[in-house]
């Protein structure tokens, strides 16, 4: 019994410390379906623990596999039968456990595709001499969901042409017209996702 209680309590561990590790990009994903962009960045903190989090994961479940697949000893002057264990504390239960986990783990790898695709603004009539190009360096962004939350703001913004958003570097290059828009509005938007800008720079034209 004691065997059967403590594996209940690593696989759920394990299925919670993978939660945790990627609740960094799970929740700009949360935001986006919710309309509530604002807390996008909330768990980015969580970003720098990721891989020791994802580690303890591992382990716990390969403990709870350990404790599932081991020889179990049996009394030899025990007549009565061997009760038939619930479907949660099955083989096959652990298994959709684990793969759950593994999914929870690389969620930042594929997170992107939950994100509607930005279409290209067509621009009729544009004034060379307005277009303005500016580089913003943001605070929080963690994953390929951060860079996408950004560019659908950024997508919002009359005014804005071009955009390419890198969370690896942390920064959004963005091209707008100055005619339509003004820096501080596209500031903004990106702001109201919840990741931060804290400094601009403007981007000569090639």
């Amino acid at each position: 019994m004691s065997t059967i209680k403590s594996g209940g309590k690593t696989w759920m561990a394990g299925l919670l410390t993978a939660s945790v590790a990627s609740l960094c990009c799970i929740t700009p994903v949360i935001a986006l379906f919710s309309g509530a962009t604002g807390f996008a960045s909330t768990f980015s903190w969580l970003e720098p623990y990721r891989s020791c989090l994802i580690s303890l994961s591992i382990a716990a479940l390969a403990f709870a596999w350990y404790q599932k697949l081991k020889p179990q000893k049996t009394a030899m002057d025990c007549a009565c039968e061997e009760d038939k264990p619930s479907f949660w504390q099955t083989k096959t239960f652990l298994g959709i456990v684990t793969v759950l986990a593994f999914l929870l783990m690389a969620f930042p790898k594929y997170a992107h595709i939950f994100y509607p695709k930005t279409e290209k603004k067509e621009i009729v009539i544009i004034d060379k001499s307005n277009i303005q190009q500016v580089k913003l360096n943001i605070k929080g962004m963690t994953c390929e969901a951060c860079s996408e939350t950004i560019n659908l703001a950024l997508s919002k913004v009359p005014g804005v042409l071009e955009y390419k958003t890198e969370f690896a570097n942390g920064s959004s290059t963005i091209k707008f017209d100055n005619s339509k828009t003004v820096e501080q509005a596209i500031i903004n938007a990106v702001n109201k996702t919840g990741f931060k800008v804290i400094d601009v720079k403007n981007v000569q034209q090639p």
